[in-house]
């Protein structure tokens, strides 16, 4: 990546449950520098030094190459987290217990020897909507809501400018909450109902599919769970699209029929184009976002 204006650079963050990623992102040409890609294995079970020492080797490692930037660093981080202050709040997650009410913000600006300022953190499910809408599957569309599917579910709606946590993993679902049924452990556990076998997740399932004729069923009910959640959440919200990312939207073509079987047509499905660098680009391109709602919320108050 060619920099030629350095004020435009940010470092975007992507943390999650078992790793941390990190790259420079020019939010004017919507390119990353993949050269200051850096990633890392984080047992998210370990104490708050391990993980903490763990976040600041993969930051300073991806400014070797540039140590003139002007740090900014802006980080996708699941919930719950008090984002402005930068205080984790997650504990009954089985992740980051250690982190538990710790200000983040001030410790790594304290470890990298930089301002609070200039670290901010946005969800991790908005990150990835705002990297679609900013330069993926989205881009230019006005409303769009964004699915990440993996261990757990994720969930973003684009509006005005800015992409939001929806928060709709909780939501009521048949005989419990979405998330038990748009999730890893969901295939897992279905899969050994019908056919008495344990995997370990999507991706060996998906790999079985020639060989286990039960593979595609699961895959059927997933797409169908998948298209009823879509037509309760279009009865409540408006958007042009729908974005689905995370690892079990690699196998999308094994569950799309079923998805888009009776699907309302206006009801558009795209996978992520991004894919990982989906957080990246959004945390990134969030710099100017939050910068602009701070600089308006002073101007309300008269500061």
């Amino acid at each position: 990546m060619d920099i030629s204006n350095q004020d435009s650079v940010v470092l975007g963050i992507d943390i999650g449950g078992t790793h941390i990623t990190g790259a420079l992102v020019d939010v004017n040409t919507r390119t990353v520098d993949r050269n200051s890609r850096k990633r890392k294995y984080v047992d998210a079970g370990q104490s708050a030094e391990n993980i903490i020492s763990a976040w600041c080797d993969i930051i300073n490692m991806a400014f070797t190459d540039r140590p003139h930037l002007s740090k900014k660093i802006c980080i996708a981080m699941p919930g719950p987290f008090d984002y402005d202050r930068g205080i984790s709040l997650i504990y009954e997650q089985d992740k980051f217990k250690s982190l538990f009410k710790l200000n983040i913000k001030n410790i790594l600006a304290s470890r990298l020897n930089i301002s609070s300022g200039s670290i901010k953190f946005i969800n991790d499910a908005s990150c990835f909507l705002q990297g679609e809408v900013f330069c993926g599957a989205a881009e230019g569309y006005e409303e769009a809501l964004g699915f990440t599917l993996g261990t757990g579910l994720g969930s973003a709606i684009y509006k005005n400018g800015i992409a939001e946590d929806a928060q709709l993993w909780n939501t009521t679902f048949k005989n419990g909450i979405v998330e038990d049924y748009l999730s890893t452990r969901w295939f897992v556990s279905r899969y050994k109902e019908i056919s008495g076998k344990v995997v370990t997740g999507v991706r060996e399932l998906k790999e079985m599919n020639d060989s286990d004729g039960s593979v595609q069923q699961v895959f059927d009910e997933f797409g169908e769970n998948l298209r009823l959640f879509l037509i309760s959440v279009a009865n409540k919200e408006n958007y042009d699209i729908v974005v689905l990312g995370g690892n079990i939207s690699n196998a999308i073509s094994m569950f799309l029929p079923a998805l888009e079987n009776n699907l309302p047509r206006d009801i558009k499905i795209k996978k992520s184009m991004l894919g990982e660098e989906a957080n990246l680009i959004g945390a990134a391109s969030c710099w100017n976002l939050l910068s602009i709602d701070k600089e308006n919320a002073a101007r309300e108050l008269g500061i």
